[in-house]
């Protein structure tokens, strides 16, 4: 039976608050796809997702490419170039200013504990380390700013050669399979984002065991 109309709402289940507030951040990036300004929206959206914004730009790149698939190519490399630019913030937010930064990274962006992990990594096979997190769903923010407070590991050229191979293939990845299959795509990520969230923070923590694993 529905709910009289003036009836309090429901309260939001404890397992489902987390994915709430994403939903609205993950609305709010969409809506961009409806403005003249979704290109720009979607350059920023890769550059400050790769040093300190919590969604992905993939969200926003899927959006633009169901809307205009004719430009699905361009888009991609929008988001691929303004990750790049990104990457090279985090560096320097890691190599100066880091000090002053970490509260607000720590706790509420990673862990110390993944931040710690990926400066072991970095200390066996960097370029690798970088490129598995250009490239998959694990937070490419973490290693764009331990690089720079790792510098003695990783220099900036190592990290943007690194990323220039990962990101491009994850994002042309992401508009090519938007830009062959199309809406279904999209009603399948609006129908289950609660479960795609959480499968994607399953990913994270996966992502981070196979890493210190593998490399």
């Amino acid at each position: 039976m529905d709910a009289s109309p003036g009836a309090p709402e429901a309260p939001i289940p404890l397992w489902r608050r987390p994915m709430a507030w994403l939903r609205r951040m993950y609305d709010w990036v969409l809506h961009w796809a409806e403005t003249p300004y979704g290109a720009p929206a979607l350059f920023l959206l890769a550059f400050a997702e790769s040093s300190f914004f919590p969604v992905p730009p993939d969200v926003l790149l899927i959006a633009l490419t169901l809307g205009m698939p004719r430009r699905a190519w361009r888009y991609a490399l929008v988001c691929s170039v303004g990750s790049l630019a990104g990457a090279a913030l985090g560096y320097g937010i890691g190599y100066g200013a880091w000090e002053s930064l970490r509260g607000f990274f720590i706790p509420y962006l990673f862990s110390q504990e993944a931040f710690d992990n990926v400066g072991r990594l970095y200390q066996d096979n960097a370029a690798l380390a970088i490129f598995t997190a250009a490239f998959t769903p694990i937070p490419y923010k973490v290693f764009t700013v331990a690089a720079g407070v790792w510098h003695e590991h990783v220099s900036l050229a190592v990290l943007l050669a690194a990323s220039a191979v990962g990101r491009p293939l994850r994002f042309f990845l992401v508009a090519g399979l938007l830009r062959f299959f199309g809406p279904p795509v999209k009603r399948f990520i609006d129908r289950y984002f609660d479960w795609l969230a959480l499968a994607f923070g399953v990913l994270l923590i996966g992502g981070f065991v196979v890493v210190k694993k593998v490399l």
